[in-house]
């Protein structure tokens, strides 16, 4: 005989698999500081990456400029300058990025601990059929 909350619980269950399911259990398996640590890191790499793309376009676009002044600008400043923006952009963008994955990873385990407790209802309603 069929039961409909059975059915209805293993409908929800495969839907969640299909969708966000899928990077639910990426996600959850792994610890949480190492999942927050790769993503950091990653983000740390693009960061240093897009740092250097937008110096080197500001470079580019204020050449000339930068040749005239040369010898009349304080190039130990404009260094503590660039690397002041360069701290700060990377700072900030792997502080969001920690705080993204950390909030991720919360709600990733919170979803999976829902989804596992349905397979356990799942297996205590065939459990009852027996």
């Amino acid at each position: 005989m069929l039961n409909e909350e059975r059915i209805i619980l293993m409908t929800q269950m495969a839907s969640y698999e299909q969708g966000e399911g899928r990077k639910n259990v990426k996600i959850g398996s792994y610890f949480r500081s190492d999942y927050v640590a790769v993503q950091v890191l990653k983000s740390i790499v693009c960061a240093i990456i897009a740092f250097c793309i937008i110096f080197g376009l500001y470079l580019v676009c204020h050449y000339e400029e930068l040749l005239q002044n040369l010898y009349e600008m304080d190039l130990l400043g404009f260094v503590k300058d660039i690397l002041t923006y360069f701290l700060a952009a990377v700072g900030g963008y792997g502080l969001f990025t920690y705080l993204v994955c950390s909030w991720r990873y919360a709600s990733a385990r919170k979803s999976l601990k829902c989804y596992y407790h349905n397979l356990k209802k799942l297996g205590s309603f065939y459990n009852e059929t027996k």
